[in-house]
């Protein structure tokens, strides 16, 4: 393992990937954490999205549709949702400490890989939990990963302070390193304290299924909570001074700001798992068998694939889906500067409905028998869609709210991409419930109809940029303004992307 090194000045700002990697560091053992940050992020998007996979493989035909089989649905559905919102909590605790911690050695490294191993657990140990909610030993087992988790990163924060070379430079150089390691540590370990609470608890006690849901709303939610009180502190005895010494960028202050480019880098983890996921599908369920082909096509694979024909719009459909969906996305964070925890919150919820996209291709693929089932599978899509898409717009409201921090001035209030951005990003909240709407009123709206719809958007996305420009002009023209010389400033440069 490396000991400690010589200090290396600070070049750059905590939160984002370095571009380098540099020499003198590689040689004296000190790494930059980029490629273990990039790791991080991939096994957690990983471990957070294929959660979806024990409700999309679910087998049901639509016979066997009947209120046991949905509450098995609902229940599955549950577990996947709380589950990708506790790994995203453990996420968002190691992004906040490696905004603390800038550089690694070899032990940082490793340990790490044990903070990651312990992180991977904790979707077994959950559905352990709700599948058997009375008996006791998931809900310790739960309990343990979240204590070992909390236990590995305060090892971290230990070890990173021993040595402060390894610590961000605003804090290597400060006087209070002692008071900000103490400040760190605690809030490292509130969730393993009240982890430890609720495993000793459930020694003595069997908890019921609503006490497992809420400790884990209290998990997933405590930062939210703590803020909340911190905010009524405030009202009841006033306002207080931060201290000189407090650590902006680890605390539970929903404005506080996250890395956005681990924010980045974690979103499209989860949209590339998502469409990888609908990939496996179609390759698993849809490849017809050889004696198959032989016996009841006559040897034509042409006609044996077309019986699948359904799937494979339903699969291009879904597809079309994500990818737009990370389009969007991807426009949102250009015009970002800084993404806050209010921001990072929306942005998971978005995250988890684009992760149950895998189980709307299966409804809408697996029941398009019956009229009944088959309407009832596309009001599915349109709700997973309109809620991951709405999450979306919301992320894109609540940086309008701080707009000189958080946005690039092209996308702020008369900026010239802020009528496009908003337009986007109301675009598939608005189909969504159109779709939805014509489900209720149209009982010839079917799922071939959906997916034809899906794969119609992006030239709607075409159409929208010239529709806003053509608005924009018709404005100009009624108000006596100039237009906007091509090339110049205020024009729109690019036929898709917003401006750099």
């Amino acid at each position: 393992m490396s000991g400690p090194q010589t200090p290396e000045p600070a070049r750059r700002t905590q939160g984002d990937y370095p571009t380098g990697t540099g020499g003198e560091d590689t040689a004296d053992g000190i790494q930059h954490s980029q490629r273990m940050l990039s790791f991080s992020d991939a096994l957690l998007s990983i471990i957070a999205t294929v959660m979806i996979l024990p409700v999309t493989h679910t087998e049901i035909s639509p016979e066997q549709f009947d209120k046991s089989i949905q509450r098995l649905l609902a229940t599955r559905i549950a577990v996947y949702l709380m589950t990708f919102l506790i790994v995203t909590v453990a996420w968002a605790a190691h992004t906040r400490l490696f905004q603390v911690v800038g550089k690694i050695d070899d032990t940082l490294a490793l340990l790490n890989l044990a903070c990651m191993m312990t992180i991977t657990f904790l979707p077994f140990t959950f559905s352990l939990m709700v599948t058997f909610p009375e008996v006791p030993l998931g809900i310790f087992l739960f309990c343990m990963c979240v204590i070992a988790i909390g236990a590995v990163q305060a090892l971290i924060v230990v070890y990173a302070f021993h040595f402060p070379h390894l610590l961000n430079p605003q804090i290597e150089s400060s006087t209070h390193r002692t008071l900000y390691r103490q400040h760190i540590l605690g809030i490292v370990l509130r969730g393993p304290a009240l982890c430890f609470a609720a495993a000793a608890s459930s020694l003595f006690f069997y908890p019921q299924e609503g006490g497992s849901y809420l400790l884990m709303a209290t998990v997933i939610f405590l930062p939210y909570v703590s803020k909340a009180c911190s905010w009524c502190k405030g009202r009841l005895v006033g306002p207080q001074e931060p201290p000189a010494h407090s650590v902006e960028f680890f605390t539970f202050d929903l404005h506080e700001p996250l890395s956005k480019e681990r924010v980045e880098a974690f979103s499209d983890g989860v949209y590339a798992i998502v469409a990888t996921l609908l990939i496996l599908d179609i390759c698993e369920d849809n490849i017809p068998d050889s004696k198959d082909v032989k016996e009841k096509f006559h040897g034509s694979l042409v006609a044996a694939l077309s019986v699948y024909g359904p799937h494979f719009l339903a699969y291009f459909g879904s597809f079309a889906t994500v990818g737009l969906l990370w389009f969007a996305h991807h426009s949102l964070f250009l015009h970002i500067r800084k993404a806050t925890q209010s921001m990072g919150l929306l942005n998971t919820l978005s995250l988890a409905f684009v992760g149950g996209l895998p189980l709307a291709y299966q409804q809408t693929s697996a029941f398009a028998q019956q009229p009944h089932d088959e309407l009832e599978s596309v009001r599915v899509s349109c709700a997973i869609i309109f809620f991951a898409s709405i999450f979306q717009f919301a992320i894109w409201t609540t940086a309008l709210l701080h707009e000189e921090e958080t946005l690039q001035p092209s996308a702020r209030f008369g900026g010239r991409e802020h009528a496009f951005m908003f337009a986007k990003l109301a675009l598939y909240p608005c189909a969504s419930l159109l779709a939805f709407a014509s489900t209720c009123f149209l009982s010839r709206f079917s799922t071939a109809i959906f997916h034809l719809t899906q794969i119609a958007v992006p030239f709607g996305f075409l159409l929208l940029r010239l529709l806003v420009r053509l608005a924009l002009a018709l404005l100009r023209a009624l108000r006596g303004l100039p237009l906007p010389a091509p090339g110049g400033q205020d024009d729109m440069r690019s036929p898709l992307l917003p401006s750099p």
